[in-house]
Formats: C-alpha cells, structure tokens, sequence
C-alpha cells in the first residue's frame, strides 16, 4: 500500500469512527508543525475529539494503522512535547467542560482541554483557585499542565500540577482506559507493580530531592511509603503513555487580599541568595529578574535585580503586614509595597511577558529556548547562576535569566545561532556542558516544562544509564506498541535534530517593507513567534487588543500564531507548496483586522498587519483582485472624484435597491449602510476661512492640521472641532494642502506599489513644513504615517521626518501647550480607544487630558470590529459584529444616562452608530463644545 492510500485509509478510519473533526489538509498541518519550542515536526493530519469516546476511538484507529498519536492542550511546550510526525489530538477545540466543582471537598473534575483562568474563574466565587499558574494561565490547559507537570509563580506556596491532581482517567494507544488513583494499584499496567517493586533501591536513590525536578519519569511516586501514587506518577509524563481524558484536581483556598513586595537587590546572584531566606515567612511567591530584562522599569525600586515576593492575608491590612514583614527581613538595596491591584498587575505583566520579551536581547538579535527552565535546590541558586553566567561567557552565548527564585528554578533564553551548521554544533557543545552543571549542583534538567526533545537525550547525565532504561521499560508497559509520542523522555530523539529553523530560506525574502527592526528579512520577523501564544486568549483582555479575530471564531488559524504559522510553512515550502499564491495562508489572513494589536500586546512584538499587507502585495501581483480592493482600497481617490456631487451621491445612496447593486458591485457586506459623504469637505471649509483673511500667529505656535481622507469627506466636523481646540490654546491651525495622503488604504489592502507612490507624492507636497509638528486626528492615519510610511519609504529621510513630527491632539497639546485649560467638562464617559492608538501611539496623553477636562471613566480596550475597510467587505459582517460584542457595545449599552461616547476613530463611530444606533464624538468635539466663543482664527 503506497503513502497516499494508507492516508486515505486512515482518514476514512478515522471519519468513520470519530464524532470531531478530521483534518488531513495542508491549513491544518501546518498550523500543528510547532510548539513554543525549537523544534518542528510535520503531523499526517490533525482530530479534534469531542468528548473521551471520540479520544478512545481516534487511538484505536491509529494503532491499527500503526500511526502514532501526540496531544496536544494550547501547544505553548517550549521542549517540543506537542509536536508530531502522526497524528495530532486537538484537545482545545471541544473538550473544555468544567464537568463538576465541589467547593466543600475543594476539588473539580475537568476534561483535558479546560483553560486553567477558566478554572480559576469558576472556582473564585467559593473563595478557591487552582495554585499551579504558569504565565500562560490565560491559554494553558489543564491537560497540557498534567502532561508537563506544570507549575507557576505560586509553586512555593502550592507546588506543581502533580501536588495537585487525585486522579486521572487516562486512554492508552489502542483505546481501552484506566483509572488512575492515590494509595491503590488499581487501575495500573499489567506488570507496572512487579516493576516498582523489583527496583525500590534505585527508586529510592535515583531521584534529587528538589522542589522542581521535573525531568524524567516520576517513578519514585510508586514508592509504598508514597501510595503508590499513579496519578502522580503520570503527570509529565508528556502524552508518552495515554490521553487524559478527565482529571480530578485540588483546588486551593484563594488570599482575601494580596500585596507584593518588591525587593531591590544589586545583582540576579545578590537576589537568588536572598530568596532562601524569604520562605520561613510562607510567602505565596518569590520570583527575580534581573535588570537586563526590563526594557522599562516604571514603577521598581532601584537596583540591578529584583524578587517579587508576593503575600496574603484575609483583609488588605493583614496582607500588608506580611509583605511589611519581609521587607524588614530583607537585605535589599530598595524595596517597595504594592497593595493595589492594578498596580500588582502592571509589575506582573513584565513577569509574565518575559518569556516573550526574553526572546529578543536589548540590540535586537534572537534568542532562544532550549535551556528554558533547569532547576537546583534554592540555596544552590546563587552559585549556580555564577556558574551559569560563566558558561554563556565561555561559549561566546548571551542570555537573560529570571524565574522562580524561590523553587531554585531559573528561565532563561539564549542568543544560540541556530541557522548554521556551526551554531548548532555550538548548541550542543554548550547543552551537554549545561547538563553537567546542572547536575553538578544537584539539580533537575527541567524544572517546569519537561524534557522533550530539548533535554531527553541527556537525562543519563541527571540519572544514569540503569534508571533511564527504568524509564524505557515504564513507556512500554503503558504502551506496548510506542504510538505515544515517540521521541520524547524514552528514546528520544536527538536536541539537535528536527530544528524549525532548518527549513527556512537561506537568503532574505524580496519583500517591500523595510522591516526594520529584523534587518530587512522576512524570515527574521516570521521567527517573531515563537508561540507562546498570548494571543489565544479567550477572554477579553483589558485595555488589549489582541486577537479579536481568535476570540471571535476560537480557531487557531486566526490567532496570531497561527498565522505567523502559516507564513513560516509558506516560506519552508513542505507543507504549503505555493508560496506567495498560497490559498490557506490568504484565507487565513482574510480574517485579520489589521487592527495592529499583536504589534504591542504580543510580548515579542510580532507585526500581523504588516505582514497580512506584504502577502496580499505579492498575493496579487499581475492579477485581479477583488472588488472590495478597487473601491475601498482606492478610497481617497474614489471620495476626491465624488466630493463635488456629494448631495446625488447621498440621495441615490438612500435608494434601496440601488445601494444594494452598489454594495454588490463594490464587495461591501450587504448588511452595511453606506456612509454619508460630507456637503463640504473639511479642506473646502478651510479654504473658505482663507480667503477671509487669516492673523496668523508667530511661527511657533502654527500647527498642521493633517487633512486625513476620513476626516475630510465624512467627518469634517472632528476637523473643524479640532481647529477650534487649537485655537484657543493659542494656535494657529494651518493643513499641508489638498491631495496629501497617508497611504492607509492602499496598505491595508496590499496595495503598496500604488501606497509608495501615494506616500512619495504626499512628501513631495509637503515640502519645507517637512519636520513641523503634525497633528492627526485619525489615529489609523496617525499610525499610518508613524509606522508603515517609514517601513515602506526606507531609503527616504523625510519619511522618518514625518514620522517623528506626527502628534494626535492630545499629545500636541501636552508637549507644545502644556499651560492651556481644557474646558471643564465633568461628566462620565464611555467608547472604545483606538486599536491603532493603542498599538502605536499610546493613549497616555489621551487619559490625562480627559481628566483635566473632567471626563471620567475609562474607554474599553479591544477592537471595533470594523477596522477600515475589513467590516465593511463582504464576508466579514459576523467576525466584524462579534468582535463589537466583546467590549464595544457592551461598555456603551452598560453606561448610564447622560454618557457621552468617546470614540476618535471613524471606523469606530460608524460601527456604534450602524450596530447600536449610537452617536459617538471625537475627544475634539467634546472639547470644543465646552468652549466659549466663535470661530475667530482661520486656518
């Protein structure tokens, strides 16, 4: 039987006997080639079951097809656990019940792919929380947890995922199921006791007694004076020996109140001896890092490295105290409480985005997991790190380390070259030295995430030969046949094969953008992602923004990363054969709001909308587009024709039928209502006050009003509030002339030769106010000139000019009128900030404003849903209204009486007035409503 027709087969097994889905195409493939490790492996094909009899069935299919199986939860492994050359089990897609929770016995049962926030949540309103929480609390699965034998910033307080699990029910390869307990043999392999029982002397002396050994299998746990414990003794087991299919867990009581001590020290290795000595005091958590991770250290007390040490109390007072307490007991440099929740939050995020932000060192270059996580006894912490440093220095390697302090666990990630056939070897010259270091102080090769492919091949350096045969013998009573993720813990594969970098291009990509921030390589900013997935977080995320197209549809593809995904198969060409013309990576971007979120919320600043635009660019080249392209990718132009024949265009635009055809033609959604195009122009205006004669002002105080397409054939109103603003703070408004353009329009649609041109004429016009302060009301505009005008016009000085010189209202008037009043207004407000603002811009200037002015409460994060041209397209009307229903619409229907809507963009005031019948205003009309007078100064 030929490769194609045992696929055939196997998928029709598989369709017949599964409920879930059964995806063998090339979208789904490459979605699941990686984790959030180094490691790539392409999977035949990909099932989502949905309940534990389609688990059972999939893993009767594959055995007798003789195919192996690898789970998968959120697939954010940084050894390379989830990835596979079988089959991959989805375990996200539909296997997310919380079945039961019994707050009196303080336990929950739950099926593999719950997302641990979505347990904590449900578990808080009874006063308990899951205590394992590692920084992908907000994507990370339950089952993926007791793969790894996760842990977290609190396992001082509540140890690992193992300390926390009563029993699992488990599907071994082939389908039948056990049923794994604490102090019972019930349920275990045939021959599993006679094993345990013929090596107690090694089981007892094989193991280093650290709070973090997580490497290897844990088969001390059946040990008789510890049960036997076969529940524990699968967890980080790694989707070796079964499926978890339901896990019964132990829920914790959750602090009344919490504070955070931060803790200055002079250095990391100052700070790791330090932490020893905090645990008598029974903090939850004690974490470090050190000061070559923090690229902003707002809001932490002076020093070289800091521990966070985080404390509870039944009232605020009682947590206080405690924190209060440590300092005192602390030899720290500085020191600090935090007793607000949204400042503790703040300090966390640099914790958590480490991981992330790790990934790049200060200068920019890579770096990379592989030793992500070894653990030693904390009182060997401070050495060890000395050891460590001393290491990367003699390999010529870079590195950032921070991490649990408190549990001796160390994250760390590391600037290896892994492109060359020399960086590799280097790679693993240092891991095998690394192995021996780690050892050398009594440790553990990892500490939290598992050994993978990353560290399996050198665990007889942590345990020796005879107890990782042990280890080979407990895989195969579990799974005879080794259809469990084979390649992990017993038998593995080697740390340097199967890298993801290897497939990738050798030379740089011909792209358009300037990219400047990875050299100018295409490859380098795919490499962004390196998947710990922030953005598949299904729950709306603050004062965020990303992914609204993943937590509108819940699938992969439209995350972030999956994406980014996507993009990395297009470029290797193994799985997604036709590159630039590729159909799956285009159906994937579809879907993408090139709302610019993932450009500041994703931790290693990974540029979705860029890249979207890029693809489209080469996409269709020399072909046709589609029809939402020409009309809304062509806007400014198509809106400059129409300006003189607004009142027609308006009224037939009110015919029914004919907006339908219009709509038909143009590729607009057919739910949409066309916008009303202005009467007169927000530039003809401008002109009119012109020629009645302007006083302007001393050179100084003169501002240009940038003339944005939006502002100027549908909002001229934000426009003329604007100038009104700037006036009576003692400017004078001027704009840079008719037919300047940021090129928004043509990017968002991948239009950039025609963008190029667009942007180069618009410099050209500018001419000797190049520089000047410019003032944009638009914020997608605004981010427009900031960010793609520069990427797109590299070579071209006055780009970056442009670029520097650009302001929104807010940030003008604090930088060159910070004397000026606002009106006071006092009275609530609600809306939405900008997507672009928030990614771009920032709002900071915003928010101080609006307080001076009295306008109080704050404005939802996320995005509209309309973003550009994106609503308005044919196809987009459902993700568009959903992403409006997270945080939009809600924040607008919950305000009360006499709110006034806050909403600076155009996107985001048509989509409140077409989804809720909602008049929303720009912060320049609210302002200038509150003023006295008329309209004096010309522009």
């Amino acid at each position: 039987m030929t490769d194609e027709q045992t696929r055939t087969s196997l998928v029709r097994a598989l369709s017949g006997a599964v409920r879930g889905e059964v995806e063998f195409d090339a979208t789904a493939r490459a979605l699941m080639t990686m984790d959030a490790s180094n490691y790539r492996r392409v999977p035949l094909g990909v099932v989502a079951p949905r309940d534990a009899d389609d688990i059972a069935a999939a893993l009767a299919v594959c055995r007798a097809h003789e195919v192996p199986v690898v789970p998968r939860g959120g697939g954010t492994s940084i050894a390379g656990q989830a990835t596979g050359t079988g089959v991959v089990l989805d375990l996200t897609r539909h296997l997310r019940s919380i079945v039961e929770l019994d707050a009196g016995a303080r336990t929950a049962v739950v099926q593999p792919g719950v997302i641990l926030d979505d347990l904590r949540r449900a578990a808080a309103p009874h006063g308990l929380t899951f205590g394992p929480d590692p920084s992908t609390h907000s994507r990370c699965t339950l089952g993926g947890m007791i793969g790894n034998n996760s842990c977290g910033s609190h396992s001082v307080a509540w140890g690992t995922t193992a300390d926390n699990v009563e029993a699992l029910t488990v599907a071994r390869y082939g389908g039948d199921t056990l049923r794994l307990g604490r102090g019972r043999w019930d349920g275990a392999p045939a021959g599993l006791r006679e094993l345990a029982d013929s090596h107690l002397a090694l089981l007892r002396t094989g193991f280093p007694e650290l709070p973090r050994r997580i490497s290897g299998y844990a088969l001390d746990a059946l040990l008789p004076e510890r049960g036997p414990d076969l529940a524990r003794a699968f967890c980080g087991s790694e989707g070796t020996l079964g499926v978890v299919t339901e896990a019964t867990v132990r829920l914790v009581e959750a602090p009344e109140a919490r504070a955070l001590a931060v803790l200055g020290y002079a250095d990391e290795s100052a700070a790791a001896e330090a932490a020893p000595g905090l645990l008598p005091y029974c903090p939850l958590t004690v974490e470090g890092m050190a000061a070559d991770l923090v690229r902003e250290p707002a809001g932490l007390p002076r020093g070289g490295a800091w521990l966070f040490v985080e404390t509870g109390g039944a009232t605020p007072a009682e947590a206080r105290a405690r924190a209060e307490q440590i300092l005192r007991a602390a030899d720290a440099v500085d020191a600090t409480v935090v007793t607000d929740p949204a400042g503790q939050r703040a300090l966390w995020r640099i914790r958590e985005d480490a991981s992330g932000t790790a990934t790049r060192m200060p200068d920019g270059s890579e770096a990379w997991p592989g030793w992500e996580d070894c653990a030693v006894p904390p009182a060997r912490l401070g050495p060890y790190l000395r050891d460590f440093r001393a290491l990367l220095t003699a390999h010529g390697l870079r590195g950032t380390p921070y991490g649990h302090f408190g549990d001796g666990c160390i994250h760390v990630r590391i600037d290896f070259d892994l492109l060359s056939d020399e960086g590799v070897a280097r790679f693993r010259r240092f891991s095998e030295e690394m192995a021996t270091l780690v050892v050398a102080h009594g440790g553990s090769l990892s500490g939290e995430h598992g050994d993978g492919q990353a560290r399996a091949e050198l665990l007889p350096r942590m345990y020796g030969d005879e107890l990782v045969a042990l280890f080979g013998r407990f895989k195969d009573l579990w799974d005879p046949d080794g259809g469990m993720n084979p390649g992990m813990l017993a038998r593995p594969a080697r740390l340097d094969e199967n890298l993801r970098f290897d497939v990738l291009p050798k030379r740089p990509v011909d792209v358009t953008f300037g990219y400047p921030h990875d050299d100018g390589d295409f490859s380098a900013a795919v490499r962004r992602c390196v998947g710990v997935a922030k953005c598949r977080t299904a729950q709306p995320p603050g004062a965020g923004v990303m992914c609204p197209s993943f937590r509108a549809t819940g699938e992969e593809e439209h995350s972030t990363r999956g994406r980014a995904r996507l993009l990395h198969e297009m470029l290797a060409g193994e799985v997604i054969t036709d590159g630039w013309r590729s159909k799956e990576v285009r159906d994937a971007l579809d879907l993408c709001l090139s709302c610019k979120g993932c450009r500041s919320d994703c931790p290693v600043g990974v540029d979705m909308a860029t890249y979207k635009a890029e693809f489209l660019h080469h996409h269709y080249r020399r072909r046709l587009r589609p029809a939402a392209h020409y009309v809304m990718g062509r806007l400014p132009g198509w809106l400059r024709l129409a300006a003189p024949f607004a009142p027609v265009l308006n009224a037939l635009a009110r015919i029914r039928p004919l907006a339908a055809l219009a709509k038909r033609l143009a590729g607009i959604a057919a739910e949409r209502t066309i916008p009303v195009l202005a009467g007169e122009t927000f530039t003809g205006w401008a002109a009119k006050r012109r020629r009645r004669g302007p006083v302007l002002l001393s050179g100084d105080r003169v501002v240009a009003v940038w003339p944005d397409t939006f502002t100027n054939h549908l909002s001229p109103e934000v426009g003329r509030a604007a100038v009104r603003v700037l006036e009576a703070a003692g400017r004078t408004a001027v704009h840079p002339g008719r037919g300047v353009c940021c090129g928004l329009t043509y990017v968002s649609t991948g239009q950039l030769d025609k963008a190029r041109r667009v942007m180069r004429r618009t410099l050209d016009r500018m001419g000797p106010s190049l520089g000047d302060p410019l003032v944009v009301l638009e914020p997608s505009c605004a981010a427009t000139l900031r960010t793609d005008l520069p990427e797109l016009l590299p070579d071209d000085p006055r780009a970056a000019e442009i670029a520097a010189s650009v302001r929104t209202l807010a940030q003008y008037l604090e930088e060159y009128a910070p004397d000026w009043q606002p009106p006071r207004l006092d009275r609530p407000v609600a809306g939405q900030t900008h997507c672009h603002q928030h990614a771009v811009l920032g709002d900071a200037a915003e928010r101080r404003l609006r307080a001076r002015a009295g306008l109080e409460g704050e404005l939802a994060g996320g995005c509209c849903g309309l973003a550009g041209n994106f609503g308005f397209e044919r196809g987009h009307w459902g993700v568009s209204v959903a992403c409006a229903e997270e945080q939009l619409l809600p924040s607008v229907r919950s305000a009360e009486p006499g709110t006034d809507i806050l909403a600076d963009g155009f996107s985001c005031r048509t989509q409140l007035a077409q989804l809720a019948g909602v008049r929303s205003r720009h912060l320049a009309e609210l302002l200038a409503e509150g003023l006295k007078g008329t309209d004096t100064h010309p522009i």
